[in-house]
This record gives structure tokens, sequence and C-alpha cells, in this order.
């Protein structure tokens, strides 16, 4: 059964390749960008033509390798280069999938330490020149956003996750950041910008901005650290997912009830209590009331991963498999 979607999984990434290698070196800011561009592309093609036994797969990922290169240089964008869906962390982050997914490294200690490097430079000189009371601190268009889609918590998840190629003392800045950062909360959840404080009629409880992404980096801090404290905070960011994460921009991972209920999977394989495959069952019920489709935002990009039903659909197979159940392209299990 697996064949047909693979096959249309092949169709779909090959004209994708096509377009990075016609037009990828007209928009270089996009070449090494995971989400938004080449590095998410070689990555993908390189996971299709690897399940589908083709050789063609090294070139793929012969091609993602490349793009190490254009990350290293501190401002390679000059729209802020550390974040998830263009910059280096989202790089980090597609190695990581690889590496995952093809059971070998991908980046060589050198590639790997160089653009951490890179990332804690950044973030040292950004938070100096800026005066933060941080060690670590990132802005992308000029904004200093906190969550998981922009902002500083992904970028401390990808950190984090090589912890072990970062020398100690930028292991202790990192910690450091991770709990300043434990200490922007507010009633359990996260401004999406430092220094803001929390509207209650305006306040954002989604993947993106808020507690139900930033509950990722806690995860990996605790699982890196075996600090009970991250995984209580990440406890938290669950019980208000809970209360406030029925949302009405629709079904995706992004900004929507996918994307919130992910949370309770995340934290079922975190402690193993059945409570929370109940609320990410009941998630997955919402989806289908009229309530959900009466009050729900009509969507721009209806097949998109992120914004339309194409996560949706991952987050409901993986409530049929919660013990393998991740946030797509977001593991904190590597």
């Amino acid at each position: 059964a697996r064949e047909p979607y693979l096959r249309a999984a092949k169709r779909l990434i090959d004209a994708c390749v096509r377009y990075e290698e016609d037009w990828g070196e007209a928009d270089p800011d996009t070449r090494a960008a995971f989400l938004l561009g080449g590095a998410g592309i070689y990555a993908a093609a390189t996971l299709v033509s690897q399940a589908l036994g083709l050789p063609e797969w090294a070139t793929s990922l012969g091609k993602f390798r490349e793009l190490c290169e254009p990350c290293v240089p501190i401002s390679f964008l000059e729209c802020g280069s550390d974040e998830l869906f263009v910059g280096r962390a989202g790089y980090l982050c597609a190695a990581l999938l690889l590496k995952q997914k093809l059971g070998m490294e991908i980046l060589t200690p050198t590639q790997i330490k160089s653009i951490c490097q890179a990332v804690l430079e950044s973030g040292k000189q950004y938070a100096l020149r800026k005066r933060k009371p941080v060690p670590l601190m990132y802005s992308y268009y000029g904004t200093e956003y906190l969550g998981a889609a922009h902002g500083l918590s992904s970028i401390l998840q990808m950190l984090l996750s090589y912890y072990e190629y970062l020398p100690p003392a930028d292991q202790e800045l990192v910690w450091q950041s991770v709990d300043f950062l434990m200490d922007q909360e507010q009633n359990c959840n996260w401004p999406p910008e430092l220094g803001e404080m929390i509207e209650r009629e305006n306040e954002l409880v989604h993947w993106c901005h808020g507690a139900p992404g930033i509950a990722y980096m806690f995860a990996k801090a605790y699982l890196v650290s075996k600090k009970p404290q991250y995984l209580d905070t990440c406890i938290r960011c669950g019980e208000l997912t809970w209360q406030k994460g029925l949302l009405k921009k629709g079904p995706g991972i992004c900004h929507g009830v996918a994307g919130s209920a992910y949370v309770f999977l995340l934290l079922y394989r975190l402690t193993g209590n059945s409570k929370y495959m109940y609320r990410a069952q009941r998630f997955a019920e919402f989806l289908f009331t009229e309530e959900f489709k009466a009050g729900s935002r009509a969507l721009e990009n209806v097949y998109s991963l992120f914004e339309g039903f194409s996560g949706t659909v991952c987050f409901l197979v993986d409530l049929l498999q919660p013990n393998q159940a991740e946030f797509p392209l977001f593991s904190i299990f590597v």
C-alpha cells in the first residue's frame, strides 16, 4: 500500500527540485532554507528516493550537504540568519531529520561545529549589541520572537540537539538562555516577542507563538539534562493547551487545532500517561464537528503542511502510532 503514496510524493518532490534548480540561484536567501527553500526540498527528495530504493537519493543528499557552506557566515541573511523557517536552525533541524530517517551521520563534526558556532556567535553578538538580559538572543525581520516558528525557543532546541558538539562554556550559555526563557512565562504561556505582556483577549496559544511550540524546547532540555523543572514546564504548556488550544484558525499544525494537539502526543511519549492520549483524541474529534467547521477560518493554503490539511493528516496518522508520534520535521527524540 505504500508504493502509490511514495510515487505521488516522488512526482511532487521532482517538481519542487526542478523549480529549485531553475530558480534557486535567483533567490540565494532561500537556498539553505528548511521550510521555505532548497534545504527542505533536497531533504525531502532524499527521503522519498531512498524509500523507493532509487539510487538518486545520494545525489539529493549531496546537494543538501553543499548547503552547509552558505550557513556558516554569521549574517548570511538580512532578515535574521538563525531562525527555523529560513535560517541556520532549520538547516540543523533538516540534518537531524535525515540522520534519524537514514540512520547515518549527514554532516561531519567540523560542519556541525561550524554552524553551531555561527548560531552561538550570532546570538552573543546580538544580545551584547542590544544589551539584552540573556546571553543569546536573536531577531527575525527586526522582531525578537520567542516562539517555535521564528524565535529563540527553536534555536535553543537545535543547539540542545547538537549539545555534544558545543564547548562547555557555550553549553553553559545555552542553559542560561533556556532558564531565561523559562522565566518569561506568564500564566503558563509565553508572549510572541521578548518583553511583551500577554493580553488575555489577544493571547496566542499556537505552535508558532506560545506554549504549544515552546513545549518542545523544554522537552528537549529535559531529555538532555534530566532536570524535572523542564518536564514540569512542558506539562504546564500541555495544561494551558487543553484549556485554550481549540483554535479558530483552521486544522493545521502551525496555528491550528492539530498543532495544539501534538503537544499531548509529545507529553504521552515523555510520561506514558494515558490522560494525554485521551486529550489528543478529543482534539481530533473536534476537527470533525460542525462547531469546528462553522467557526474555523477559510484556509488560504489548503494542502500546506503547516497551514493546511497535510499536517492535520500527519497528526491523525500519528494518533494510530502514539509511541512513534512526533511533530512533523521537528523531532526531539534524536
